[in-house]
């Protein structure tokens, strides 16, 4: 069998899902970069790579599993993301800590969000729910998941799955400074989600608008906003 493996970390995953969706070449992934939130997911372990390459080993004399993406639409076209869509200001904390080369893992952009928080303000967004009727709203955050993990262990949607052909709309209402440093520790263990702020929403597909808002997924920068973003079950075929 032929497959396609990528060592790295979220960006290298991105690039993956990308070059294998909808095709019978299947994904492998050897975490090895600076987050690993869709390796970590997978319950792999960047400091042990061996045994990702072993499982992937193992997979390559068995079926692969069919596993979601979500796919992204606007203007630039088209791309899958593998774990989160981000579009607020965890997009704005992305950005800083993709510009930092210290330091490494979740603490980078820890550092990069205390570094933004109080220059941040909620923004105005309209949001459009599996085709229903528009919605306008103020947001520090609006994420839209397939996965679990962001930021380098961040537990965005603990029940996120990437078998269930669903998406998970994340929204955190306009809080102060201190409200959301003070619930910001509960997100590495997923508790944030009985937060008031919080709603956390099961979709098919949104489309997201907001002025002057740039999207990132696993990591990378997608393209500006408006944008369609479509649950697409079972397009990529992984090696675990």
């Amino acid at each position: 069998m032929r497959a396609l493996v990528v060592v790295g970390g979220d960006g290298m995953v991105h690039l993956g899902f990308n070059a294998v969706a909808t095709t019978n070449t299947p994904l492998g992934v050897v975490p090895a970069g600076t987050g690993n939130d869709f390796a970590r997911m997978l319950g792999l372990d960047p400091r042990v790579p061996e045994i990702a390459v072993e499982r992937i080993a193992r997979a390559l004399g068995t079926a692969p599993r069919a596993v979601d993406a979500a796919l992204v639409s606007g203007a630039f076209g088209s791309r899958y993301v593998a774990g989160v869509f981000s579009a607020g200001f965890d997009a704005v904390v992305n950005k800083r800590a993709n510009a930092m080369s210290w330091p490494r893992g979740a603490q980078r952009y820890n550092l990069a969000l205390l570094r933004e928080l109080f220059a941040f303000k909620p923004r105005r967004y309209t949001l459009r729910i599996d085709r229903g009727a528009e919605e306008r709203l103020e947001a520090m955050l609006v994420s839209v998941a397939n996965a679990q993990f962001i930021g380098g262990g961040m537990r965005i949607v603990p029940q996120a799955s990437i078998t269930d052909g669903l998406l998970d709309l994340v929204v955190i209402a306009p809080l102060g400074k201190l409200r959301f440093l003070g619930i910001f520790p509960s997100v590495f263990s997923g508790k944030h989600i009985t937060h008031p702020a919080v709603r956390i929403e099961q979709v098919r597909s949104i489309t997201l608008q907001a002025a002057d808002t740039r999207g990132f997924g696993d990591g990378e920068a997608v393209g500006v906003l408006p944008v369609e973003i479509t649950a697409a079950p079972g397009v990529v075929k992984l090696l675990f």
